[in-house]
């Protein structure tokens, strides 16, 4: 099974349903790392101006859009999403904010994207780490890196460690589970889901060389809580 059509599988219907409660367990801070990186865009592209922003693996609580179309309301957005549950998500949050009407939605992946478009910025959150290996990481990287123009900003958030290799994190990461009420039975089962189901680079020097190697700069760390961390980088 290609990466692609592995990730659509992992987030069926079931998945989308409890997605938007159970990420803001499994990560600390989920608000503030979505309100950062709409920050650090628009440090970048500056305040009050028109944008068109790429938000691939929008599926979901579409919080990157919601959150940076409150702050920006001259960006306009396209969401890219291969799951067609977590997109119905999204649309349905889209609406709510009043802002399906500035949001172009897209079922499939960024290579569906015409070839010649250009953004002038893009997201990449909670992504990553779903994709297994790091050619399937490198190629949406690099489909990013394609459809921004020369300089333009990218956020990249994700899991950034071998999870086995951190085992003080992951007894915290079950520890934050047990404290919004998972017993210890469900919090073992999370522990060994997390370790199954995803494929996080081994490290940020990791993250660094995906980046440099599809034609990004040195990252800029902006974000951290556990495995998680985001950065923004620039299109070469």
């Amino acid at each position: 099974m290609s990466a692609p059509a592995e990730s659509v599988r992992k987030f069926d219907p079931a998945r989308a349903g409890e997605y938007e409660v159970q990420s803001r367990i499994a990560l600390a801070g989920y608000d503030a790392c979505h309100e950062l990186s709409a920050c650090m865009l628009a440090a970048v592209l500056g305040s009050g101006g028109a944008a068109e922003i790429l938000v691939a693996g929008a599926g979901g609580g579409a919080r990157e859009i919601v959150t940076a179309g409150a702050l920006e309301p001259g960006w306009r957005f396209t969401a890219v999403d291969p799951s067609q549950p977590m997109l119905d998500l999204a649309a349905a949050r889209l609406r709510e904010a009043g802002l399906d009407g500035r949001t172009e939605i897209v079922l499939g992946i960024v290579d569906d994207l015409p070839a010649d478009r250009r953004f002038d910025a893009a997201t990449l959150i909670g992504v990553l780490h779903h994709l297994p290996g790091d050619d399937a990481k490198r190629a949406i990287l690099r489909s990013l890196a394609d459809r921004l123009k020369p300089g333009a900003p990218l956020v990249l958030a994700g899991n950034r460690f071998a999870y086995a290799g951190q085992p003080l994190l992951l007894k915290a990461w079950g520890e934050r589970w047990r404290m919004h009420g998972a017993g210890p039975d469900e919090v073992q089962a999370k522990l060994g889901k997390i370790q199954q189901g995803a494929d996080p680079p081994a490290s940020e020097e990791a993250v660094a060389d995906l980046l440099a190697e599809t034609g990004f700069g040195p990252p800029t760390g902006f974000f951290s809580s556990l495995f998680w961390g985001a950065w923004l980088v620039r299109r070469v």
